[in-house]
């Protein structure tokens, strides 16, 4: 039977309703998204997708609900909310959707689901403090979209409606990109894998592109690596390798003596022809050839090398 409704609630909404109609509207895209509390349109049947409201949770009659109790759970006991119930029964469909490869789509639903689905789980269930985000708490997506509700004195009918299918494409654009970005870290492993295989014991990790990296130096344990350089347009740049994505600390900055500086001046200072850039927090240097840049790369390594037994010289 073709699907021809989606069903959630009226009024307010939330991420977790909003994100599942990204995820179903994409899949049926003919079908009507319809926001109510009618008995009769919230009672299941074959021809529609019920989810965050009915009060109850039951996959073959296509209905997601998660405010009955007992409420659904994971298998480690964790709350599903609607978004949580409609990823896991349609997102590896969704992937397809988005032309995720069959290789990589069971990998990628399970990354997305833990990095991104379990934490609205988790909020809309109270299972999770917003405050644990400390005072970027008003960045997280969940308060992002909730931003987008009407504001309390908006007396029109349509209201909640209106702003609900302002805030779809909106919350779709997350989405895709957030899928999109773990696509193309899949599809950069192996060239970074085979990157690092030709770099050998150099500390300098060459790539044929800016990519996403960071992953498979990590499953190549390779911590010898100091610096990546690549092309950039018509440029090329040489950066540093973060100790972990919870700090800008690096495995080695740029050298102090560069920092901030350009053109004749980073010239002059790094003795490199075609230097052309240097950021001041020496995380990233741009120089116009890829001789220019290997050359920066190999005085970074080097000035690394000499500074660092002083560096743990000083904190011992």
């Amino acid at each position: 039977m073709t699907i021809t409704h989606l069903v959630t609630h009226s009024g307010g909404f939330h991420a977790d309703e909003l994100l599942s109609s990204v995820v179903l509207t994409r899949l049926f895209p003919q079908a009507e998204l319809l926001r109510t509390r009618d008995r009769q349109a919230v009672t299941p049947a074959s021809h529609k997708i019920i989810f965050d409201v009915g009060g109850a949770y039951d996959s073959e009659m296509q209905i997601f609900d998660h405010h009955q109790r007992p409420g659904p759970l994971r298998e480690d006991g964790q709350p599903f909310s609607s978004f949580g119930l409609i990823w896991a029964h349609y997102g590896r469909a969704y992937l397809a959707a988005m032309e995720v490869p069959a290789e990589d789509i069971e990998a990628i639903h399970a990354k997305f689901d833990t990095k991104f689905v379990l934490p609205i789980d988790l909020l809309d269930n109270g299972a999770m403090e917003p405050s644990v985000a400390g005072p970027l708490s008003i960045l997280t997506l969940p308060a992002l979209l909730g931003s987008l509700k009407p504001v309390f004195d908006d007396t029109s009918p349509t209201a909640d409606d209106d702003a609900f299918r302002v805030a779809l494409p909106i919350a779709r654009s997350f989405v895709e990109a957030q899928i999109r970005n773990l696509a193309a870290k899949f599809r950069a492993q192996s060239i970074v894998a085979e990157a690092i295989s030709k770099a050998g014991t150099s500390p300098i990790l060459e790539l044929p592109m800016g990519m996403p990296y960071r992953s498979a130096l990590d499953q190549a344990e390779a911590d010898h690596i100091l610096f990546v350089v690549h092309p950039r347009g018509g440029d090329w740049t040489i950066g540093g390798i973060k100790l972990s994505n919870d700090t800008f600390d690096q495995r080695a900055d740029l050298p102090a003596s560069w920092a901030g500086l350009t053109d004749d001046a980073l010239e002059e200072v790094s003795g490199v022809k075609g230097a052309k850039f240097c950021h001041n927090a020496r995380f990233i240097a741009v120089a116009s050839t890829r001789e220019a840049i290997l050359k920066m790369a190999e005085i970074a390594v080097q000035v690394s090398q000499e500074t660092q037994p002083l560096v743990k010289a000083l904190a011992e």
